[in-house]
């Protein structure tokens, strides 16, 4: 049997013909991720390390699918870009890897290519993916405009038009093109930079275009996937032009600078 390759900007992209697949992914390497992976059936997983990051969120998937024998790695997120499986198979370093994945000869420094060559030979785990923490949806703050904190930026809704979006995605566009997942005409709209590479805040350009204030928050700063901590620790590392304007500035706390949004709202 042959066993493929496949690449996906995200786990999230996951569907029935990638079961069985070695998988590359453009998400970072957090729970939430691992989970979607571990339900797709996927006999193997390649993510990004998002820079790791404050509580090891960017590869605290490799030991959720160890618990399942599910062989997992990182990528270097320096290597390639996040959000962009296609890249990753091409240009990754492997930083990361989970003890199935070692099993099978997977090691740091591999290229992503040598590194999923490997994992063709693991065996598919049957066992079900234990629930996760992560992908949750929070209303902070229930006076307009509101803040919203979303885990993944998948779970904007139209009705959140006019309030302040919190995500614990990165802000990477998948595969680097423009898409529809701020469905809403946001206020202001913050992800983590996933270590930053500056595909990993792609976005807050593409979000100019809509005149939306937008910015990313430093992986060392809160863990990325937890838009509650991005919120409560997160620290601006990248903001766009529509933020500047608002009065953003690097290094401000995130907390701050919401603040300001909804002082200048009201």
């Amino acid at each position: 049997m042959t066993v493929p390759i496949a690449t996906v900007p995200s786990c999230s992209n996951l569907r029935a013909e990638h079961r069985g697949a070695v998988v590359v992914s453009g998400s970072y390497g957090g729970n939430y991720n691992a989970c979607n992976a571990a339900r797709a059936g996927v006999r193997a997983v390649i993510m990004n390390d998002a820079g790791v990051g404050r509580d090891r969120a960017g590869i605290r998937g490799l030991d959720y699918l160890d618990r399942m024998g599910i062989a997992a790695a990182t990528v270097a997120a320096d290597s390639c870009h996040i959000g962009d499986g296609d890249d990753a198979l091409a240009h990754g370093i492997i930083s990361h890897v989970n003890e199935a994945a070692a099993a099978l000869g997977c090691a740091p420094a591999q290229s992503t290519r040598t590194c999923a060559d490997l994992m063709k030979s693991a065996p598919i785990s049957h066992l079900l993916p234990p629930a996760v923490a992560e992908g949750g949806r929070f209303v902070l703050e229930d006076a307009r405009p509101r803040i919203v904190c979303v885990d993944t930026a998948g779970m904007i809704v139209p009705t959140d038009a006019g309030d302040i979006v919190i995500t614990g995605s990165h802000g990477a566009l998948p595969g680097g093109r423009p898409d529809n997942v701020v469905c809403a005409d946001l206020r202001a709209v913050f992800f983590s930079d996933g270590g930053i590479d500056e595909a990993g805040v792609a976005r807050l350009a593409d979000l100019d275009r809509r005149q939306m204030i937008a910015g990313a928050i430093s992986v060392a700063s809160a863990p990325i996937g937890d838009a509650r901590s991005i919120y409560r620790y997160g620290v601006l590392s990248r903001v766009n032009a529509a933020a500047r304007r608002a009065g953003a500035e690097a290094e401000m706390s995130l907390r701050e600078f919401v603040a300001i949004v909804r002082a200048r709202a009201a």
